[in-house]
């Protein structure tokens, strides 16, 4: 599991530094600054949980039923929050409407808000020694 965490948090770093440029310099023209600055917070969040993804891969002191569980998590959050919102971002580039799958981007971010609850429960139940 740690591979896999590891190896999806360069995957997505990648894609986000990618999909940051292809905003800064292909979209600039093609959708409003309004909906650039959407497509940048996809691409934030992508590689926050991307650099999410390579500290959990590193993380020793939870178990690794845990780190599977928050490596899902983040997995499908970044798919539902991001991708929706570059998909709702370039909306008005595309013959389909993605408006009507805008419904899971809340989805996402509850996904990424419980891979960080369920990891911060974990460390806290964590005992520590204090020598």
């Amino acid at each position: 599991m740690n591979k896999t965490c590891l190896i999806t948090g360069v995957i997505f770093g990648v894609i986000a530094i990618m999909l940051g440029a292809f905003a800064a310099h292909g979209l600039e023209n093609l959708i409003t600054k309004d909906a650039q600055d959407t497509f940048e917070t996809g691409v934030r969040y992508q590689m926050y949980h991307g650099l999410f993804l390579l500290l959990l891969g590193n993380l020793t002191m939870v178990s690794q039923k845990t780190k599977k569980r928050v490596c899902r998590l983040v997995i499908f959050g970044v798919l539902f929050f991001s991708v929706s919102i570059y998909a709702l971002a370039t909306n008005s580039l595309w013959s389909f409407d993605f408006k009507v799958i805008g419904f899971v981007t809340p989805i996402g971010g509850l996904l990424l808000i419980s891979a960080w609850l369920l990891l911060g429960f974990n460390l806290y139940k964590v005992k520590f020694n204090n020598s």
